[in-house]
């Protein structure tokens, strides 16, 4: 499924580019990697992220060369609509039709939360990790640690890398368990640490935002990102309308976005 966490990176690359490394902050690739994660970790420190969480987190990282090279080998995605979504919809539909009704009473609550449909967010779940099975197995501290060393997009991930130990630091994740795509994201629906912070919520009422374990949590915070985007309840997400200018919120790739509006409307039309 390295196509899937690819398409995720490339969305992202096209709207954030590298920029000068603000003052105080660790200075990317300038010298070792070791030196680079003391300077950081003292950064951290000033951004009030407590010690404890700052061990935790950081402890052991060492740089990912095989995460650099993914970074620094990506290639334009070709596929059409057609292609794409012809390959990842059909062998996903019936599990999704059956992740409709086994979840079918927390999604009802979930869409009278949020308005947001359970095909549209069953949809998503399928395509980004199979619907949980697979989540990535890259450690996301060493992931944006490398990414935010390296020069290329350093403040972007260096500020991903704050965020993940805030995840920490509230206990929504212990770091050993935080592994996902080369890229950063994490859970069953794929956030960054920062969309992490900014809109996982704790629906299943365990006191934890584990977007790794609880599907209710998973499905809730996606759509609670959809919603905060500007979903608009009840409408359709046909190309073209408002709430698909949303789905591209979720991921920049017109093809991916076509592709999550198609899997929905399929999902919707399963007696």
């Amino acid at each position: 499924m390295a196509l899937r966490f690819s398409l995720r990176a490339l969305a992202l690359g096209t709207v954030l580019v590298a920029t000068t490394a603000p003052a105080l902050a660790a200075p990317c690739g300038t010298s070792s990697f070791d030196a680079w994660l003391d300077d950081f970790r003292k950064e951290a420190a000033t951004k009030g992220i407590s010690s404890s969480a700052i061990q935790a987190g950081l402890a052991g990282v060492t740089l990912d060369k095989n995460v650099l090279s993914r970074d620094q080998s990506q290639k334009v995605f070709s596929q059409s609509f057609e292609e794409f979504s012809g390959r990842m919809v059909p062998p996903r539909l019936t599990r999704g039709a059956n992740m409709l009704k086994q979840y079918g009473s927390v999604l009802s609550r979930i869409e009278q939360a949020y308005g947001v449909p359970g095909e549209v967010l069953v949809a998503i779940w399928g395509l980004e990790t199979d619907f949980g099975v697979n989540t990535g197995k890259f450690q996301t501290m060493r992931s944006l640690a490398t990414l935010a060393y390296d020069c290329r997009r350093s403040d972007l991930f260096r500020a991903e890398l704050l965020d993940a130990l805030r995840i920490i630091e509230r206990g929504d994740v212990a770091p050993q368990e935080m592994r996902g795509a080369w890229a950063g994201e994490i859970g069953q629906t794929q956030f960054m640490p920062s969309n992490y912070i900014k809109f996982a919520v704790d629906f299943d009422r365990n006191g934890r935002r584990d977007l790794l374990r609880s599907a209710p949590d998973v499905l809730a915070s996606t759509a609670n990102f959809l919603a905060s985007h500007g979903w608009q309840r009840g409408k359709d997400w046909e190309v073209g309308s408002a709430n698909f200018a949303v789905i591209k919120e979720w991921n920049k790739s017109e093809v991916y976005a076509r592709t999550i509006g198609y899997f929905a409307t399929q999902l919707s039309r399963v007696p």
